[in-house]
């Protein structure tokens, strides 16, 4: 018997493009969790917002069982996902149109981010079926650590994540550390939260020859690369990270220090202007004492088939954020056999282990972080020893395994695994 389930992911398409200004983790997690279900015989309908009047309004994404579908909700372009919430009535009734149309029914609805939950509401009144929710952030944890520039987040999200806690069957946290996040800061049943850790594509994500992987990405002889992956957010502290290289090459030889780049992945150019713009001062520094014009490399946004070479290409790959739930860049670098340095924040403390498979560092500290890319970069048998526990720890966080805990997840609420 097949099975169906509405999956929502209503602020951005797991189909979209990484790096961008609304992409990152998230839409791997959906994209990649669409796909493992969909192979055991799950049909998936992922619903989310149409940002492109152009877009076909349904895209098959895997072998007919998993469809992305682009529902009108407000204007048709990107919108910052803070504006987003005047339209979820639209969206719902559009969701609720294209299911009857089609003749569809759906045994669970399975929602992503606050807005995707308020949407759950709107349909569990119409269909009567379970819903699970993972918020993937938390709004109280993000006003925690924002700064006096950040953006804010709508003013209601933090009553509609609570809302929608009350109100789904299940609640899946990421790691252990944000389902006691989710208990300190909201008042929810801890028996409805469920600890489901995030995957990785380990055909995907692997390690690759050093030698190479440069030659693929045509880096020069001698050239030695450290990663920052990620959206250009300022909770994903790159400006720490900037702070941290300048420290660093201050303290080297200046014809070590030339042979350094940070190479950035992700964001659009807009997103480069803000991030140089912030800390032009030390860049400028820097380049105008050492000469170091390529110190920082904006890659921009790129495809996922891409991104092993530059992991493997590179030294260490550093995730110097302000908050994750749990840091699915980490994951995918350490699958390709890539040490991290990580701030001791959220579910990057998880992720990362401490010693055996990169660093943990103290958040917004620049000192710290340059400390341990010193020592990695000057500790050889460290830096290879580190990567090959990588390797060995993130092979335990295949797709399989989290199909498992979600298929046993979906069985808790009544549904029966597709025959």
């Amino acid at each position: 018997m097949s099975r169906r389930i509405a999956m929502l992911s209503m602020h951005t398409s797991p189909l979209a493009a990484l790096g961008g200004k609304e992409t990152g983790g998230m839409n791997v997690y959906v994209r990649e969790l669409c796909r493992a279900l969909a192979a055991r015989g799950w049909h998936i309908d992922a619903f989310t917002r149409c940002q492109d009047p152009e877009a076909p309004r349904i895209q098959n994404a895997w072998a007919g069982r998993y469809r992305v579908i682009h529902i009108p909700a407000g204007p048709m372009e990107p919108v910052d996902r803070r504006m987003l919430f005047p339209y979820l009535p639209e969206f719902a009734k559009g969701v609720l149109a294209f299911a009857e149309a089609e003749g569809l029914g759906y045994d669970l609805i399975h929602s992503h981010y606050w807005l995707s939950g308020w949407a759950a509401r709107e349909l569990q009144r119409h269909w009567r079926v379970p819903v699970v929710q993972m918020f993937h952030t938390l709004g109280r944890m993000k006003e925690r650590i924002a700064g006096p520039a950040d953006r804010p987040e709508a003013d209601n999200r933090a009553t509609v994540e609570q809302e929608v806690m009350a109100f789904v069957d299940r609640i899946v946290a990421a790691t252990p550390i944000d389902r006691q996040q989710m208990i300190e800061l909201y008042d929810v049943d801890p028996n409805k939260i469920v600890v489901i850790p995030c995957g990785v594509d380990l055909e995907l994500f692997r390690p690759i020859d050093p030698a190479i992987a440069r030659r693929e990405l045509g880096l020069e002889e001698g050239r030695r690369l450290i990663l920052f992956v990620g959206r250009l957010d300022p909770v994903k502290g790159l400006s720490v990270l900037l702070e941290a290289m300048c420290e660093l090459t201050r303290r080297m030889h200046p014809c070590r220090a030339q042979d350094l780049s940070l190479a950035v992945i992700g964001g659009d150019r807009e997103s480069h202007l803000e991030a140089l713009t912030t800390d032009m001062d030390c860049l400028t520094e820097i380049r105008a004492e050492l000469g170091l014009e390529d110190l920082v490399i904006f890659v921009g946004s790129l495809d996922q088939q891409r991104l092993p070479y530059y992991y493997s290409a590179a030294e260490v790959c550093v995730m110097p954020s302000l908050y994750e739930s749990f840091g699915m860049v980490a994951l995918e670098a350490m699958a390709c056999g890539t040490p991290v340095i990580a701030s001791r924040v959220g579910g990057l403390q998880y992720t990362v282990r401490d010693g055996e498979t990169g660093f943990l560092v103290p958040e917004k500290n620049p000192k710290a972080l340059a400390d341990k890319l010193e020592l990695l970069l000057n500790d050889e048998p460290l830096r290879q020893r580190l990567g090959q526990q990588a390797a060995r720890v993130a092979a335990e966080f295949s797709w399989e395994v989290v199909a498992d805990a979600m298929e046993a997840l979906y069985a808790d609420l009544g549904l029966a695994v597709p025959a």
